[in-house]
């Protein structure tokens, strides 16, 4: 099994170009700088070093190695630092902003989990816009927001993104639509429906509205938008009534719905990339072990979630 010193030695090693500058350097013996080395080369079933009055420098295979090593032990490092952190820093209050469907979808496992850890979670329920120029000016610790595929949210340079879920977009027709059938659609298909009324977003800037306006508008068309709303269930029941069409994310239309047919979109680019905001690594304001904590656990709970 493969031992941390051993790659400490080997890494010392090549910094100070030498087994006895790296015993040293490691504040170790010179033989025990060798055992684990040795111990190493045995279980690659190949020498990491080259020896020579010179000195030592690492054979490929020892290169190889390095790179990897480099990482194992800066994880490892980072996971004794949060570690400490984490004991050491009593109840913590993050401030977190989330769009209200991804909130509503992970919330309920999110909190508990980091409060067992001491972190407490104010949660803002915000839209996107908002979200960015909340964590830009530094209003939030973390913030759950999306985009599409080939559209950059306006975010500064300290902060830091990371995707965690991607959520398909679905056409929602009303039963009875001449298209209204549970198959994928094709995007040709899709773009027949120019002469339709369409259901979009409050702001007009969501980039779920953006990429399908964009997609019509590379035909010449322009979209008769008939209603605009933010909220989901009127969404449902304006299509359901037959007044539009639009496209929902599947995180928002669970279960069924009387009245509307969904279809999934033949496209990769028809998804919302879900993102999780924070301030950027290596920054004057990097992210806490407490936001750290914050994100794995929002990670994992869009890991558990039913797939589309």
């Amino acid at each position: 099994m493969l031992d941390l010193r051993q790659l400490e030695a080997l890494r010392a090693v090549h910094a100070e170009g030498s087994v006895t500058a790296a015993a040293r350097r490691l504040a170790w013996g010179q033989p025990t700088v060798d055992y684990h080395l040795k111990n190493l080369e045995r279980l690659v079933g190949s020498p990491v070093l080259i020896r020579s009055s010179r000195g030592s420098r690492l054979t490929p295979v020892g290169t190889l190695l390095l790179e990897r090593a480099q990482e194992i032990l800066t994880l490892g490092e980072r996971a004794i630092r949060d570690a400490r952190e984490l004991t050491s820093m009593g109840r913590v209050r993050l401030r977190f902003g989330t769009f209200p469907t991804a909130g509503a979808k992970i919330l309920p496992s999110v909190v508990p989990r980091v409060d067992d850890l001491g972190i407490e979670v104010d949660a803002m329920l915000e839209e996107v816009p908002t979200l960015v120029d909340r964590i830009n000016r530094g209003g939030l610790d973390a913030a759950l927001v999306y985009t599409v595929p080939g559209y950059e949210l306006p975010f500064r340079t300290h902060v830091a993104t990371r995707e965690v879920h991607r959520d398909p977009l679905l056409l929602a027709l009303p039963a009875g639509h001449p298209l209204a059938t549970p198959r994928p659609i094709d995007v040709p298909t899709l773009l027949t429906l120019w002469q339709e009324r369409w259901l979009f977003a409050a702001a007009g800037n969501d980039p779920m509205d953006t990429i399908v306006i964009d997609a019509f508008a590379a035909r010449g068309h322009t979209l008769d938008v008939a209603i605009r709303t933010d909220d989901f269930q009127v969404m449902l029941g304006m299509i359901a009534a037959r007044l539009a069409v639009g496209l929902l994310p599947s995180l928002a239309v669970g279960g069924s719905h009387p009245g509307i047919v969904l279809r999934p979109i033949e496209d990769p680019s028809f998804v919302r990339s879900v993102l999780v905001a924070t301030s950027a690594e290596g920054s004057t304001r990097g992210p806490s072990t407490a936001v750290r904590q914050l994100v794995l656990a929002i990670r994992d709970a869009f890991s558990t979630l039913p797939s589309a």
